[in-house]
């Protein structure tokens, strides 16, 4: 609007200036000063070119004229083939340089190597410039960058009396001696152009001062054409223009602005006042001579945007010009603009406002919340049954579930959230689901397809208020996840096509964002039935310890934490706790090997360092297979800590592999966390494990865990260690209180990652249940060991068991004396089976195998096995240990099982 009012502005300023020829006549000196000045300018540049290029071609010629001369000089020959040519010739060369006016002299051989030059430490090295055409009998010049900086150069063959070239000659100028000549002509001919230059200047001057003379009485033919011009282009322009002079008149108007503000033909001349066809808000301004930029007015049924200044604002006596534009049009563009800029505000909304989490549900309450009251009045969004479990709708009849309802009321007439609607065929909603294309109504009330899915519903949404619908398929990658529906009340206008336009786009990028959500939902589901799969359903029976438990996947995913309890020979319990870095399947299938390796390993009855070095080896194996199958999925980092409970000597054995510490709750309330030897963790390698040694007594309460317990965002280590300190710090609490109490204290609302909580109490396996001595190193003591043993098993009641104990003792001690080693050790446990260990200081292990019918002995592990439950070898710092399980009687499960309490709390006596 301003760049029009300028240009009007600049038209008038013509008109006046074609009024001022001294003006035009300065105009015209300035130029014929400018012309004459380039031509005199162009002169003497064509003569410094012409000097320069004379100059080269005389550099070139002396430069020829003297490598000739040179080069059929009498015995140049006989120097070339002398030994020492450089000897000969550089005293010679030096000397004709100087009286030649050349700067170098250069005598070479055939391959360019130099025999004389004006700077000696240049002989002997190659020459600078081309030798082709020269060594072929032709003369060469050129222009080259030698050692004495730009040269003009020219190189001469030196022939022998066959013909043949035998030498070569270079004679030549630097470029800077050589434009020196044309150098010191350059003053005079500066001198002639200054003076070509004052003398035009002067002429130039002359004429321009009888121009001026002459143009200020103008002709008034040019006068008119020159108006002329003026009024053509201000009634041509399209753009009011309006000049008012200081008392009121109006003194111009072109056609423009009489047909903006109606003005009659003969109007200019008249006061504003008189024109009765001028909107008086116009003429109101238009007297007032204020300055105004794009300001807008009525002018009838138009829009004008009214721009006004002074025309002369130096003086007092001035009036006002003042352009005036139709933005009629541009008014409906500008509301046009305003309707697509909060369209794409909601498209922006959208972008930020949805899929901010991986939740289904979720998801689609945003979308309904972007598009109300926006775009419309109520939402609702129906996706398949499946979608909402993670799975892809499948073929056939669908029905869909009410996700999402938001609207501008929170009384709304529509399907609650949550039901299962089964839309029939000739609703929009089955239409645009079954197509895949968007389904708008107007007018919902003769939508009689609508109407037939419910009367009754159908009836209540039409009263209250809502008319118009569209029904948009909520579709990702091919596939129809839903519809998703715009419902207007309180907006009078139906949906048309534009809203179609941007429900589909609106709906599009939510689309994606519930496709994500359900990939992850079905991806997160796997991988908790997964790792649920992995880990314990139900903790073995074992009376070592009263174990509770709890396990809390992550809320973003699950994790690769894992715990177990596992019986071990001679009563005792390992206990074990781990946790893989990362979520997902990965993590969790990891955990589900290095748990089923923690298995197999504690099998071999191996202590925990020597367990978590094995489960090492492991880790750095996986690594490595996943690297070299490039799939670079190994084993991040995983932690775990292994703990082998003896309920006899109640020692507790813990190794770590980078896990936190325990920590044991004592009978009175205190809880200590012990210092444990620090081992990296599972995959590092390269560094042996430790182990520690803790006396517990009996009612102590063992409490494993993995990090997500005690790390926290907001919180540090330390002060999650402080935490559970505080919550275990309670006497007379059972494991499984304990554990409630842990989870409230410590646990997040939305934990970050996988929590496992292991808390094991203490018991111990009195004296009153075992039974021991020391064998004799002779086979003689066999007998003795039976009686013993028969003696026992009658004192405690499991005098049925005592013909089978007495032969696996015999065949067990029997071993032990003959391929064992001092001291011989017999020791009876009675937990829940009946355990028999025979210890020797040997590491030799027996192994099972099938006698032949020849062999006189190979058949005591076989029977020994036969007449058993279990039986095994574990090595121990003083030797090995024969154990064999074998089952309580049904008379003693019985009775344990009619008091409800173990065999093992039967009352017993020791022999």
């Amino acid at each position: 609007m301003v760049e029009h009012a300028g240009r009007s502005r600049i038209v008038f300023r013509r008109s006046l200036i074609a009024k001022n020829p001294r003006s035009v006549a300065a105009q015209v000196f300035v130029l014929e000063v400018v012309v004459v000045v380039l031509l005199v300018l162009g002169a003497i540049l064509a003569l410094v070119l012409e000097s320069r290029r004379n100059s080269d071609t005389e550099a070139k010629n002396r430069s020829v004229a003297v490598a000739e001369t040179f080069a059929h000089s009498p015995g140049l020959l006989d120097a070339l083939k002398s030994p020492n040519p450089t000897a000969i010739l550089q005293p010679i060369t030096e000397a004709t340089r100087q009286q030649a006016g050349v700067d170098f002299i250069v005598v070479m051989n055939t391959q360019g190597i130099r025999y004389t030059h004006p700077l000696p430490d240049r002989i002997g090295k190659q020459f600078v410039g081309t030798i082709g055409p020269s060594l072929a009998g032709h003369i060469y010049t050129e222009s080259v960058h030698g050692p004495l900086g730009h040269e003009v150069q020219a190189v001469v063959p030196v022939n022998a009396p066959d013909g043949s070239v035998a030498g070569l000659v270079s004679a030549g100028l630097k470029v800077n001696n050589v434009t020196a000549v044309g150098n010191r002509q350059l003053p005079l001919i500066l001198g002639i152009g200054a003076a070509a230059v004052a003398v035009a200047t002067t002429g130039t001057a002359l004429i321009a001062r009888r121009v001026k003379r002459q143009t200020h009485g103008m002709d008034p033919v040019e006068l008119a054409r020159m108006y002329e011009h003026h009024n053509a282009v201000l009634h041509a322009v399209r753009e009011g223009v309006v000049i008012v002079g200081q008392d009121g008149r109006l003194l111009l108007a072109n056609d423009e602005a009489r047909e903006l503000l109606g003005l009659p033909a003969e109007a200019e001349g008249l006061h504003l006042s008189e024109l009765r066809d001028l909107d008086p808000d116009i003429a109101e301004l238009l007297l007032s001579g204020r300055v105004v930029t794009d300001e807008l007015h009525r002018a009838g049924v138009r829009l004008v945007a009214v721009n006004q200044r002074p025309t002369d604002p130096d003086s007092r006596k001035m009036g006002t010009v003042t352009t005036i534009r139709d933005s009629t049009e541009l008014l409906a563009l500008s509301g046009k603009a305003e309707v697509a800029g909060k369209r794409l505000a909601m498209l922006y909304e959208a972008g930020i406002g949805i899929g901010t989490t991986l939740d289904v549900e979720r998801t689609a309450e945003e979308l309904a919340r972007v598009a109300v009251p926006g775009f419309a009045d109520f939402v609702t969004v129906d996706l398949a049954d499946p979608v909402l479990q993670g799975d892809e709708p499948g073929g056939g009849a669908i029905n869909l579930r009410r996700t999402a309802v938001h609207g501008i009321t929170d009384d709304h007439p529509f399907y609650p959230r949550g039901r299962l609607i089964a839309f029939i065929p000739s609703t929009p909603m089955a239409q645009g689901f079954d197509s895949g294309r968007s389904q708008v109504v107007p007018d919902l009330s003769v939508a009689h397809g609508w109407h037939a899915q419910d009367l009754e519903t159908t009836r209540r949404i039409l009263d209250h208020g809502v008319h118009s619908l569209i029904t948009t398929p909520l579709q990702a990658r091919g596939i129809v996840l839903g519809v998703v529906n715009f419902w207007r009340s309180q907006k009078p206008e139906p949906f048309d096509d534009e809203d179609r336009s941007l429900a589909e786009e609106l709906v599009a990028r939510a689309a994606v964002s519930i496709d994500n959500a359900r990939r992850y939902t079905r991806e997160h589901a796997m991988a908790a039935t997964l790792q649920r799969s992995l880990l314990p359903r139900a903790l073995p029976d074992q009376s070592a310890l009263e174990v509770a438990h709890r396990y809390l996947p992550a809320h973003s995913g699950v994790s690769g934490d894992w715990f177990d309890v596992i019986p071990l020979p001679g009563s005792r319990v390992a206990l074990v706790v781990g946790d893989v870095v990362g979520h997902g399947l990965h993590a969790a299938a990891t955990m589900g090997r290095l748990r089923t390796a923690v298995h197999n390993f504690s099998a071999l009855d191996v202590p925990p360092d020597e367990l978590l070095g094995y489960l090492d080896e492991l880790a750095n194996r996986i690594d490595q297979e996943e690297t070299d199958s490039g799939t670079g999925t190994g084993v991040t980092g995983a932690t775990c800590l292994y703990a082998i409970y003896d309920p006899i000597s109640r020692l507790c054995t813990i190794a770590t592999a980078g896990h936190p510490p325990p920590a044991l709750v004592s009978p009175d309330g205190s809880v200590v966390f012990p210092e444990l030897p620090t081992g990296p963790p599972l995959g590092a390698g390269g560094m042996p494990f430790e182990t520690a040694l803790v006396q517990l007594a009996e009612g102590t309460q063992i409490v494993l865990y993995t990090d997500g317990l005690i790390e926290e965002r907001t919180r540090d280590f330390d002060v999650g260690m402080e935490l559970l300190r505080a919550a275990l710090s309670y006497r007379g609490r059972e494991p499984e209180e304990h554990c409630r109490a842990v989870l409230d204290a410590l646990l997040p609302a939305n934990p970050q990652d996988d929590v496992a909580l292991l808390i094991a109490k203490t018991r111990v396996l009195g004296p009153e249940r075992v039974a021991e001595r020391e064998v004799p190193f002779d086979p003689a003591a066999v007998a003795d060991i039976r009686a013993w043993s028969a003696a026992t098993l009658d004192a405690w009641g499991l005098t049925d068991l005592a013909f089978a104990t007495e032969l696996v003792l015999s065949e067990l001690v029997t071993n032990a004396i003959r391929y064992g080693s001092a001291p011989v050790r017999v020791r009876l446990l009675r937990d829940r089976s009946l355990i028999c260990e025979v210890s020797d200081g040997s590491n030799t292990s027996p192994h099972l195998k099938y006698a032949a019918t020849t062999d006189e002995g190979g058949r005591g592990l076989f029977l020994v096995a036969q007449l058993t439950q279990h039986w095994g070898t574990r090595y121990s710092p003083q030797g090995k240990i024969i154990w064999a399980e074998q089952p309580f009687p049904a008379s003693v499960r019985n009775l344990a099982a009619q008091r409800q309490e173990a065999p093992a709390t039967v009352p017993l006596t020791s022999p």
